[in-house]
């Protein structure tokens, strides 16, 4: 089917703020309806990035909202990004509001949720916008909703 419009969900997480290394799980993303998910990291204002590395983008996944249960995603169930990565990260305190890329997942989880860790100063607004696609009925309401874990 060539109508892309009425077979994927958008989801835009909230906004998070980011503060040297307290690692930052979104919302969660629940798969249910859907066989394809890509998940994109947005910035806003970036006041630092951090140290050398910057803030990092990493996905997790499970079957259950308890929060304490998600876990890295292997890089089997992930697609590398253009940069060859399965990881998303922000090095430059100039990178204010941008797309800056994301990472496909290929897993059998249900719920998936990007976790942001950044280095000592990190400091900066973030938020994720996911795309969820090949629903298994079409056509589907294109905006959609996080879950939040328990």
């Amino acid at each position: 089917m060539r109508d892309l419009i009425s077979n994927i969900q958008l989801i835009r997480g909230a906004v998070q703020t980011l503060s040297g290394t307290t690692a930052n799980a979104s919302a969660l993303i629940d798969r249910r309806g859907f066989d394809s998910l890509a998940i994109y990291l947005e910035t806003g204002t970036v006041t630092d990035a951090g140290a050398a590395a910057g803030f990092t983008m990493v996905l997790q996944h499970c079957d259950t909202t308890e929060a304490d249960d998600f876990v890295d995603v292997d890089s089997a169930d992930l697609v590398p990004n253009s940069d060859g990565n399965t990881t998303v990260s922000v090095t430059a305190d100039g990178d204010d509001n941008k797309l800056i890329g994301g990472v496909g997942y290929v897993g059998s989880k249900r719920y998936v949720r990007a976790e942001i860790t950044g280095t000592t100063a990190t400091d900066a607004a973030v938020q994720i916008l996911a795309v969820l696609g090949r629903a298994n009925n079409s056509p589907v309401d294109s905006t959609g909703t996080t879950t939040a874990s328990t």
